[in-house]
């Protein structure tokens, strides 16, 4: 299975860039994980105006078999146990590409939800995109230690 951590924009903060850099580095032990910034040079503050632009962006880009992933506040909400699971199962479906998408700052375009084959929430709190990626990042590495049964996630 192809793996994706995919997000609009680039990582503004040195450390966090640093610190995603890691747990990708820690889980390409157990898989390898693609890093995919989609950029915006377009800039304006009409929410749907940004979403359409990023839509056509995003849905150029995820290969049509991919199994697609929103991080959205109203996504499914669940434990790091749960999201292990999450992650098995697209193993054990046979997924040949899991993508995980972080949106940009006004969410997604109504067509991205439709082409989405899941939602997920990180937590009920908001979060810098940079912070977000870093949590997710971390989440995935913690979600292979735990399938391989390897000292990390405490339960």
């Amino acid at each position: 299975m192809k793996l994706g951590l995919w997000a609009i924009g680039k990582i503004k903060s040195s450390y966090l860039e640093q610190g995603i850099r890691d747990y990708q580095k820690r889980t390409s032990r157990y898989q390898a994980l693609e890093m995919v910034d989609i950029i915006i040079k377009q800039k304006s503050n009409q929410p749907g105006l940004v979403k359409k632009i990023e839509a056509e962006k995003i849905l150029a880009k995820v290969p049509a078999q991919a199994h697609l992933v929103l991080l959205d506040e109203g996504g499914k909400k669940m434990n790091s146990m749960a999201f292990s699971s999450f992650i098995q199962d697209q193993m054990l479906a046979s997924t040949q590409h899991l993508i995980f998408l972080i949106g940009g700052p006004f969410g997604f375009d109504e067509s991205v939800y439709q082409r989405a084959n899941d939602k997920i929430s990180l937590s009920a709190l908001t979060f810098p995109h940079d912070l977000a990626k870093y949590i997710l990042a971390e989440q995935i590495y913690r979600a292979y230690t735990i399938l391989n049964n390897t000292p990390y996630h405490h339960q």
